[in-house]
C-alpha cells in the first residue's frame, strides 16, 4: 500500500529566542518517519512557523510533543507580537499531501485535538475543515479577542472549547487545531514591467475579482450594495488570491497568486488561464515560479495535462512527466528548477539517510550481488525484477504504438495501456527490495531472545508476522506480474507490429515471474501456524500460476503468427 503523507504547520508564539524554538523542533525531529522541512521565525511577530511532514500517526506524535514542549517553555502572559495569537501553540493545522483524503485528514486533526485537550490539558478549538460547528470554521472568529480576551471568552457557554479545559490558563492560552488544503504560492512571469497591467490580469483571474464601477471600468464610481459595501465582479478562478507586482531583482512584473485549494484550481489550470488573460491584454507569459514546496501529485498532474494536449502517452517515467511540467510551466525561466528541493516528497527523501537499495544498483552490480554468498537477494527479488522487465516491455510497445505515425487517433487507447504497464513495473520495482527486507525480518525475528515464556511468545509472534509478510510480498509479485500480462497480450494482439516480439518476451518474463514468486510463496508455507490462511494463499497462487501459463501460451501463438 502506498504511504500516506500529511503536513503539519504549527505556529508557535516565540520568534526571538532561538534556543526555545530549537527545543521545540528537537521534539519533532526525535520522531521517526517525520521530516522537518522548514523553521521560519519572525522577530516582529514574535512567532515561528514550523513545517514538517510524515505518516499521519507519526505526525500526530510529533505535534503532541512539540505542543507539550511549547506549553512548558512559552509564557503567554509575557508575550507581545504583531500577529494575532491566543496560545503558546497558536494554530496547528494538518494538510493532506499524498494518498490521503481531506476527510481522513479531518479525522486525524480531531484525534490530535482530543489528545492535546485530554492528555496535555490544553484548551482546544477545532477550525476550518476540522470544525465541529459552522460557527468555528473561520480562524479569525475562533481567535477573536486573542489572548487578552480569552479569559472572558471562556466564561461564555457558546465558547466552551471543543476539547480540554474551559478554564483560562494564563501560561499556555488556547490552541486552534485544523485541517486545511495545501496552499501553493505561485508566481507567473510577464514580459512587461507594468505593475498596473499585471494587476489587471490578476484581477481577471483571482476569485475575488475587481470592484464594479459605473461607466468607465477603471475610473468610474464604485458600485455599492444596499449595505454600502462595494460590489465585486468575480474573477475566473476559484480558490485563488492574486495581485500584480514588479520584481526589481528580475526586472519584470509578475502575477503573484496563492492557490488555496489545488484540487479546485491546480497549478497548470492557473497558468493556462493567466496565459489566456495576458494575451488578451497584449502581454505574454514567459514562465512561472514556485515559492516553497509543491506535492508530487500536483507536478505529475501538470505534466500529464500537457502530455494530453500534445496527444502523447502518459505511461512514461515520473521524471519525464515532471520535465514536461517544468518546461510547459516555464518553471526554469528565472532560475534552475530542482525537483529534489521543490517537490515535497523528493525533499523528504533527500533528507533521509542514504540506504543501499537493490533497485539503485547497475544491472551488473545487481547480478554480482545476487551471485554472492549472501542469501539475499534471492529468488523472490529476482522474480520481481523479471516481472518488472516484462511489464516494462509491454509498456514500451504501448508507448511506441501511441506515437506511431498514422495511429494518432489511437494515442489515448495505447496511453491507457502504457499507464497500466507503468503501474505494474513501478510496483514490481518496489517489491524487489521489499522481498529482501522481508527475508531480513525473518532472520531478525529468529535472533530475538527466548529465555522466558514471555520472550518465547513474543519471538514466535514476530516470526509468524515476518513469515506471513515474506509470503504476502511474492504473492503480490504474482498478482502484479499476471496483471501486466494483460498489457503484453493487448500489444501482441493489436500493438505496433514492428515490436510484437517485445510483447512476447514481456509475456515470457512475466510468466516466469509468476512461477518464480509462487516457489517463494510455497517455501515458507510450512512455517505458518495459521493453516487456513496459508491454504487460501496456496490455492489462489496455484490458480494465478495456471492462468499465467495458459495466457503465455496464447500470447506466444499470436506473436509467432505475426512474425
Amino acid at each position: 500500500m502506498t504511504n500516506q503523507l500529511i503536513e503539519c504547520v504549527p505556529n508557535f508564539s516565540e520568534g526571538n529566542d532561538l534556543s526555545i524554538i530549537k527545543q521545540i523542533t528537537d521534539q519533532i525531529e526525535a520522531v521517526e518517519e517525520v521530516t522537518l522541512l522548514d523553521v521560519d521565525p519572525g522577530q516582529a511577530t514574535n512567532r515561528t512557523v514550523v513545517t514538517f511532514v510524515g505518516s499521519p500517526d507519526q505526525v500526530l506524535e510529533a505535534a503532541s510533543r512539540a505542543v507539550k514542549k511549547a506549553a512548558e517553555l512559552i509564557d503567554m502572559s509575557k508575550h507581545h507580537g504583531e500577529h494575532p495569537r491566543f496560545g503558546a501553540t497558536d494554530v496547528c493545522p494538518l494538510v493532506p499531501v499524498s494518498n490521503i483524503t481531506m476527510e481522513e485528514t479531518v479525522e486525524y486533526a480531531r484525534k490530535l485535538a482530543r489528545r492535546l485537550g485530554e492528555e496535555l490539558g490544553i484548551t482546544i478549538y477545532c477550525y476550518e475543515n476540522a470544525a465541529l460547528t459552522d460557527q468555528r470554521r473561520n480562524l479569525a472568529t475562533v481567535r477573536a479577542g486573542e489572548y487578552e480576551g480569552l479569559a472572558e471568552k471562556l466564561r461564555k457557554p457558546e465558547w466552551k472549547p471543543d476539547f480540554g479545559p474551559a478554564t483560562f490558563n494564563p501560561k499556555s492560552g488556547a490552541t486552534a487545531v485544523g485541517a486545511r488544503d495545501f496552499l501553493v504560492a505561485y508566481n507567473v512571469n510577464l514580459n512587461t514591467t507594468s505593475t498596473r497591467r499585471a494587476n489587471a490580469i490578476a484581477f481577471d483571474v483571482r476569485e475575488k475579482g475587481r470592484t464594479k464601477r459605473e461607466g468607465d471600468p477603471l475610473t468610474g464610481p464604485v458600485v455599492k450594495d444596499e449595505n454600502g459595501d462595494p460590489v465585486w465582479i468575480p474573477g475566473s478562478l476559484k480558490c485563488v488570491k492574486g495581485i500584480g507586482w514588479f520584481i526589481d531583482e528580475y526586472g519584470i512584473a509578475q502575477i503573484s497568486m496563492n492557490l488555496t485549494n489545488i484540487s479546485v484550481t491546480p497549478v497548470h489550470v492557473a497558468f493556462d488561464e493567466v496565459c489566456k488573460r495576458a494575451e488578451a491584454r497584449g502581454v505574454r507569459v514567459t514562465g512561472s515560479e514556485l515559492v516553497g514546496l509543491i506535492p508530487l501529485g500536483a507536478m505529475l498532474d501538470a505534466g500529464k495535462h500537457y502530455l494530453r494536449r500534445q496527444k502523447r502517452s502518459l505511461g512514461i517515467a515520473d521524471s519525464e512527466v515532471i520535465k514536461i511540467a517544468v518546461k510547459s510551466l516555464g518553471l526554469d525561466d528565472l532560475y534552475n528548477f530542482k525537483p529534489e528541493e521543490k517537490i515535497i516528497e523528493y525533499a523528504i527523501e533527500a533528507k533521509k539517510p542514504k540506504k543501499k537499495r537493490l533497485v539503485g544498483m547497475s544491472v551488473e552490480d545487481f547480478v554480482w550481488e545476487t551471485a554472492s554468498e549472501s542469501k539475499a537477494p534471492g529468488g523472490g527479488s529476482i522474480s520481481s525484477a523479471m516481472g518488472a522487465m516484462g511489464a516494462s516491455l509491454g509498456t514500451m510497445v504501448a508507448n511506441l504504438s501511441s506515437h506511431k505515425r498514422g495511429w494518432d487517433d489511437r494515442w489515448e487507447e495505447f496511453s491507457d495501456w502504457a499507464v497500466m504497464g507503468k503501474e505494474c513495473h513501478d510496483e514490481l520495482l518496489r517489491l524487489i527490495d521489499e522481498d529482501t527486507d522481508a527475508f531480513n525480518k525473518i532472520v531478525a525475528a529468529w535472533g530475538l531472545p527466548d529465555t522466558s515464556d514471555e520472550e518465547k511468545a513474543a519471538k514466535n509472534r514476530a516470526i509468524q508476522d515476518a513469515t506471513k509478510e515474506a509470503i504476502e510480498i511474492p504473492f503480490r509479485v504474482m498478482e502484479t506480474s499476471f496483471r501486466c500480462m494483460e498489457v503484453c497480450k493487448a500489444m501482441a494482439d493489436f500493438g505496433n507490429p514492428a515490436s510484437v516480439s517485445d510483447a512476447g518476451v514481456g509475456a515470457i518474463a512475466a510468466r516466469s515471474a509468476v512461477m518464480g514468486a509462487y516457489l517463494n510463496v510455497k517455501i515458507n508455507a510450512s512455517e505458518v501456524e495459521d493453516k487456513k490462511w496459508m491454504a487460501d494463499i496456496l490455492t489462489r497462487g496455484q490458480e494465478i500460476q495456471e492462468k499465467a501459463i495458459a495466457l503465455e501460451h496464447e500470447i506466444l501463438e499470436t506473436v509467432n503468427s505475426r512474425l
